[in-house]
């Protein structure tokens, strides 16, 4: 039997995405270092469609059709060269692998130009969308060249999420932008969660409103400008009884968030591009705190908030109440706006660092389903996008609509971050978000006595508002300027 593709790495993930693409009408080779979890896929869904069994690469690269399509789903980092390594001398010139892990974008980028000097095409494809979304319809992200998406892209579109009948995928651009964008989209991820945990914790330490309250608020938020998946199952979380103790579920899991690497990566790109992503690498923060719990016990012993963490009864009245819950809602409103609008403008500093010509409008609609970060708001997103490239918001901030959004937040947005304070509850994200606006509405930042300092300890020089060129105070000397 001739497969259309072949997948190597049957964990989880790559074998609910070769199930899916059985599913869809593929014939798909299996490939796994241990053939027990081939078979095991078999046994449970082999009547999902055609498959053909393998027990090595070499049977894998012969079963397939060509040009060849093979899959790998394993280990982001050295176990994807190690595979990449043992198929090069099997495939034929115009060959395509496909890496759909999280690898990181450099290493796809130095893989595409190994494997193309070598006459073979390499797509780096992020794949959102957990578990679920790789069986049932993912947001697909891929990268490579343009050529390899004439043969890959029918087939991937065909497994991605759909949205009214516009499948969440599409090329992104050369080598390892795929992947990028797909770094870019965990790293919002990480500031939307953050955002959302920040509102659930100043509503219960400030208002004393409890998960199963809660829970209710985040249900009506989801039919609101808010409206999205983590919104969605946040409140179900929110609502889960721990069956143990009784005791909402929240209030029993530890308070460590894990991470796998790709929000710190957003973060670090972001530096290195020079676009301040503050909300996310903020996100990325707070997980580092959380993660030393040991440090935080001893801590809250020895500290003194100075405030009355928990005051119930400032909002016994229930108008007060709601007041304040509405605030929170526009605060995470203003937030989440903030985190997308550092993502993008990351993605429009990136095209420029590396020669990608990005799309914004087409990854916005990447996200709208299949993806851990789909949100209503993105539809509004892509309008933004959706004009001619002169009329196109430098910031995602700027677009009108978003304008007017944050005008109306304002004041909320600054009430909330104020409570927080006052109150000792930690809102990296809210009051990061926050700063970053004001930093953009401001005309002039005190970034001109950081320049005055630099070139008083360190020769650094400076420029000037009232004319051209580059200058230095001799400020050992008779602190007279000269131009440099």
């Amino acid at each position: 039997m001739s497969a259309d593709i072949g997948v190597t790495g049957l964990a989880v993930m790559g074998a609910n995405l070769a199930r899916n693409l059985a599913r869809n009408g593929y014939t798909v080779a299996l490939h796994n270092r241990s053939a027990a979890k081939t078979d095991a896929l078999l046994a449970a869904h082999g009547e999902e469609g055609e498959f053909v069994r393998t027990e090595t690469l070499a049977e894998l690269v012969d079963a397939l059709e060509r040009p060849r399509r093979l899959l790998i789903m394993v280990k982001a980092g050295a176990p994807v060269d190690a595979v990449i390594d043992d198929l090069i001398p099997l495939l034929d010139e115009g060959d395509i692998i496909i890496d759909g892990g999280n690898s990181f974008f450099e290493e796809t980028r130095r893989r595409e130009e190994r494997l193309r000097e070598q006459g073979l095409h390499f797509v780096g494809v992020g794949v959102s969308g957990g578990e679920e979304g790789a069986l049932n319809g993912p947001s697909i992200m891929p990268g490579g060249s343009q050529e390899s998406y004439r043969t890959l892209g029918p087939m991937l579109e065909k497994i991605a999420a759909d949205y009214h009948g516009e499948p969440c995928c599409a090329w992104i651009g050369t080598d390892g932008a795929g992947h990028y964008v797909k770094m870019v989209h965990n790293g919002i991820e990480y500031a939307d969660m953050q955002g959302i945990g920040e509102a659930f914790d100043i509503m219960r330490s400030v208002a004393g409103m409890e998960p199963a309250v809660q829970s209710g608020v985040f249900r009506e938020w989801n039919t609101t400008d808010l409206a999205s998946y983590l919104i969605e199952i946040t409140a179900e979380v929110l609502d889960q009884e721990d069956e143990e103790t009784g005791h909402p579920l929240i209030d029993v899991i530890v308070d460590s968030a894990g991470q796998k690497g790709t929000g710190r990566w957003t973060a670090i790109s972001g530096l290195e591009v020079g676009s301040p992503v503050s909300a996310i690498a903020e996100s990325v923060f707070a997980r580092s705190v959380s993660s030393q719990r040991e440090l935080r016990q001893q801590t809250a012993k020895a500290f003194s908030s100075g405030v009355q963490e928990t005051v119930t009864g400032e909002f016994a009245v229930a108008d007060d109440r709601e007041d304040f819950v509405e605030d929170v809602r526009k605060a995470l409103y203003a937030s989440k706006l903030v985190s997308y609008a550092q993502g993008l403008d990351m993605l429009i500093a990136a095209g420029e660092e590396f020669g990608w010509d990005l799309d914004l409008k087409s990854i916005a609609s990447l996200w709208r389903a299949g993806c851990i970060i789909r949100a209503d708001l993105l539809d509004t997103i892509m309008k933004a996008y959706d004009v001619a490239p002169e009329q196109r918001p430098r910031n995602l901030l700027l677009a009108e609509e978003f304008t007017e959004a944050l005008n109306e937040c304002l004041p909320a947005w600054r009430r909330v971050v104020a409570a927080a304070a006052t109150h000792g509850v930690p809102t990296p994200v809210f009051s990061s978000s926050l700063a970053y606006y004001d930093s953009l509405r401001r005309e002039r930042l005190p970034a001109a006595l950081t320049q005055g300092l630099r070139d008083y300890f360190g020769a650094h020089t400076y420029q000037r508002v009232d004319k051209e060129g580059v200058f230095h105070t001799l400020w050992s000397g008779d602190r007279s300027e000269v131009s440099s």
